[in-house]
């Protein structure tokens, strides 16, 4: 069976999305920075579905080393699937500007990054699949969370001009916004439950998007005609709301 790629793989969502592959019979790459934290789980995965689950240390922000990484695995990945992500230290503003370029450098920079060269490889094998996690966030700067969500909404524009760079090669390139789930990164904060998913929720949107050659999902999809009233308020109102 094929491998697929996994970064940020200890991530609530990520690993959700490792077990929901597994089930399909696809072999693992799981990347991430403390990949220490992946062994024992990842033995656990691979008995109970029959699959190879491999750890792999990774750094998002370490982008002069994507290409030796992508290039020496073996064999080469179908699909590759970005989960990595920071909120930073809190609510805008940034404490710092080392806050607002740890922001910018994992959800921005290191992910379009990586997906770059992975593009290079897939496009190569002529086959296969990206999947960048964007955000909800992305679709308008709000005061809440405008460093986060700028990042967010560089990475939708570049996967929507990756994408369309890519069809023709017969390669997908789907965009996630999840919207608000219940996760480590989002543990202590009072969630709305209509618009909040589990991360199993999430990881089974997100694969039958892929299966079904999907390009833009809300993983909960009242989450769609919200942001579009969100998109369309004039400026001189949208500026006056506590979002």
């Amino acid at each position: 069976m094929a491998y697929v790629l996994i970064l940020g793989a200890t991530s609530d969502i990520g690993w959700a999305v490792a077990e929901e592959y597994a089930t399909r019979g696809y072999d693992l790459y799981l990347a991430a920075r403390r990949s220490e934290r992946l062994k024992e789980p990842a033995k656990v995965l691979a008995e109970k579905y029959g699959v190879n689950a491999v750890p792999m240390d990774f750094d998002v922000r370490d982008i002069y080393g994507h290409e030796d990484f992508v290039r020496l695995l073996d064999p080469a990945p179908e699909g590759v699937l970005c989960f990595v992500g920071t909120l930073g230290r809190g609510p805008a503003p940034p404490e710092d500007l080392e806050d607002l370029k740890e922001v910018v450098e994992v959800n921005f920079l290191g992910a379009a990054a990586f997906m770059e060269i992975s593009a290079r490889v897939l496009q190569e094998a002529g086959r296969g699949f990206i999947v960048g996690v964007s955000s909800v966030a992305g679709d308008r700067g709000r005061q809440s969370n405008y460093p986060y969500g700028s990042a967010k909404a560089g990475l939708t524009a570049y996967l929507s001009g990756l994408r369309q760079r890519l069809h023709p090669k017969g390669i997908q390139v789907l965009t996630v916004k999840p919207g608000f789930v219940r996760t480590r990164m989002t543990e202590g904060m009072n969630l709305p439950p209509l618009l909040t998913a589990d991360p199993d929720e999430v990881a089974r949107r997100i694969v039958r998007a892929q299966e079904a050659g999907k390009n833009v999902i809300y993983v909960r999809r009242i989450w769609r005609p919200i942001m579009a009233l969100i998109r369309i308020l004039p400026e001189r109102v949208f500026k006056r709301l506590r979002l």
